[in-house]
């Protein structure tokens, strides 16, 4: 899917229905009314609803009397296993911050075994939306107040949260590295990155802790205001510039191109109201690091997510659409390092993409009987959806998608050999036409993976000199 719809949380006012929602459902309302009632909440749960997007929690909203709140859940058991932080810790990261004056939702209760309900924890619904539209239209006060949150997370005490993970970068690095090899080790912008940052680690910062995935579509934005600072779960102890980082990261301003302080000013915007909020000196070449960093982690987080359907963690059928979304930072990457290149190769032309195969005018083909299916689907089925299951539609339409697009000839990302070559430095963007090369092949696989992520028609603009 395109980027803003993976990260989108759905409308709070649509919910699913008796008929979408299922008897599972019904169960699970019950079974919350009895971890409520132990938490000191009487009354019957009522507007269960399954709110869209996350990547990697479940996210169900409901009711007691006036108050909402949302019950955040892993997916399976198998899921969490080899995290860093499991369910309960991260309930104990968020009241923390929440102590510590944070814009954080208030905790209220905990899963226990015996609720047979999984793992996770419920939390008062906080108000406002988590709509990157919403957070996106507002004005330009929100990014100090992001900026005034993130340095009021950096300022609690690590030794308040002991149990946190501590990330190096020479240690982050080579974690990276280990996971790319893991997953084939053979897309080129991937390793083209980790040699980048083998090559660039900065010198030790103090250790603060961090938010982890601090960015649009993980906050709460009431009438233009933050109202509530919402996923901990990647919580650690590090150097602050990592968090300033990943919400400056393309994929994470939705579109907004232009504006690379989170998609609401400019980073210039952002150091300064950091600092002024209390937090550390701004410092660019750290900056340009943990961007990379997050960058490449961002790309094999997305191959994992391929990983854990293979492996019966979670068969959702997002999960493998996500796996898709590598692409997208493969182009980030080379946005980011080209400049590494020598201006010949920065202006050398891209070869041409590969001629597609010849339309058939006999029988349908492949392609053409899903997009068959997609065009029903819209027209039939998507009229009687809501809520998470009409989210689910839109991907799995995303799906039909990419598999069309890809017998349409899609090139493949994978170079194993050209990878090594990259890690060991053996080659580099000084080769002759290795960078057009890799721009080419990287603008064909987005086309055919994510074609509607924003900044593939500013790249192919800047690459191929169109207007």
């Amino acid at each position: 899917m395109a980027a803003r719809e993976e990260q989108m949380a759905a409308d709070p006012r649509q919910s699913l229905g008796p008929e979408q929602a299922g008897e599972p459902a019904h169960g699970l309302a019950i079974g919350l009314g009895r971890v409520m009632a132990r938490a000191g909440w009487q009354g019957a749960v009522t507007g269960l609803m399954r709110l869209s997007g996350g990547a990697n929690m479940q996210s169900w909203r409901f009711e007691i009397g006036t108050e909402a709140f949302v019950l955040r859940r892993a997916p399976s058991a198998e899921w969490v296993v080899g995290r860093h932080l499991d369910m309960a810790q991260e309930a104990a990261v968020i009241r923390c911050a929440r102590a510590g004056g944070v814009i954080a939702p208030e905790v209220v209760a905990e899963l226990m075994p015996e609720d047979d309900l999984g793992l996770g924890f419920i939390m008062r619904c906080a108000p406002g939306s988590p709509d990157p539209d919403n957070a996106l239209s507002s004005p330009p006060e929100l990014l100090d107040q992001i900026a005034g949150a993130m340095a009021r997370v950096h300022a609690l005490d690590p030794g308040d949260l002991s149990f946190l993970p501590v990330l190096e970068p020479a240690a982050g690095v080579e974690a990276l590295a280990a996971q790319f090899t893991e997953a084939g080790g053979d897309r080129p912008p991937i390793a083209l990155g980790l040699a980048w940052l083998r090559a660039n680690l900065p010198p030790p910062a103090p250790r603060v802790v961090l938010h982890g995935d601090l960015r649009i579509g993980n906050i709460m934005v009431e009438s233009g205001h933050l109202s509530a600072v919402l996923d901990w779960e990647l919580a650690h102890l590090g150097d602050a510039h990592e968090d300033l980082a990943f919400g400056c990261m393309t994929v994470w301003r939705f579109g907004r191109l232009d504006k690379r302080g989170f998609g609401l000013g400019q980073i210039e915007d952002l150091a300064r109201a950091y600092q002024a909020a209390g937090g550390t000196a701004f410092d660019p070449a750290r900056f340009r690091f943990w961007l990379i960093y997050r960058t490449v982690w961002w790309a094999l987080s997305a191959l994992s997510m391929g990983k854990g359907w293979r492996s019966g963690a979670d068969r959702s059928l997002e999960r493998v659409v996500v796996a898709r979304r590598a692409a997208e930072q493969d182009l980030d990457l080379l946005l980011l390092l080209e400049s590494d290149a020598p201006e010949a190769e920065r202006a050398r032309s891209l070869p041409p993409s590969p001629a597609p195969p010849a339309a058939s005018e006999g029988e349908p083909s492949a392609a053409e009987i899903l997009t068959a299916v997609s065009e029903w689907l819209a027209a039939t089925v998507k009229p009687h959806m809501a809520g998470r299951e009409r989210f689910e539609l839109a991907v799995a339409q995303n799906a039909l998608g990419i598999v069309r697009r890809e017998l349409a000839g899609r090139p493949s990302p994978h170079d194993k050999a050209l990878s090594e070559a990259l890690l060991d430095g053996r080659a580099t963007l000084a080769q002759p036409g290795l960078l057009a090369e890799l721009r080419r092949r990287v603008l064909d696989t987005l086309a055919a993976d994510m074609p509607k992520y924003p900044a593939l028609a500013e790249a192919r603009r800047i690459w191929e000199r169109t207007e």
